[in-house]
């Protein structure tokens, strides 16, 4: 390759969309087996994070915690109900919201996902200062675009 070619702004190595993608795609390989035992997706574990963090909340906003759209967190809200870690209803005070709540069994499972985070940073071989740092550079990439 000339000196011009490794220079070139379309090599795919030098495209930061790409690196991303590589390092999303290796995370959450990364999860995946730790998931399985739990019996939980990688995305399934999102709504659950967000669900043993804030407690009962409604679809709208578990969607907009998550960043994506009511069709994609819709889908996946149906399968955790479906194993029962979660449940559904329209609140009583408006009828088009729908409240998301854990279950006692979507409860008891946070206390076996807890290990899940130190695995995954055991997994990374960085120490959580590095992780800190990637992560907050990640978000102002995230929240700059």
């Amino acid at each position: 390759m000339t000196n011009e070619e490794t220079e070139s702004p379309l090599l795919l190595d030098r495209q930061l969309c790409f690196a991303l993608y590589a390092a999303q795609r290796a995370v959450t390989a990364a999860y995946r087996p730790l998931l399985e035992e739990l019996g939980l997706t990688y995305p399934q574990y999102l709504v659950l994070l967000v669900l043993w963090e804030r407690g009962e909340t409604t679809v709208k906003e578990l969607a907009a915690a998550l960043r994506l759209d009511y069709g994609t967190v819709s889908p996946l809200l149906k399968r955790l109900e479906s194993a029962g870690l979660v449940r559904r209803e329209r609140s009583a005070r408006d009828e088009r919201s729908v409240l998301v709540a854990l279950t006692g069994r979507g409860e008891e499972l946070r206390e076996r996902a807890a290990s899940v985070p130190d695995a995954l940073l055991a997994a990374t071989g960085f120490d959580n200062a590095e992780v800190a740092r990637l992560r907050e550079e990640l978000w102002r990439l995230a929240e700059s675009l």
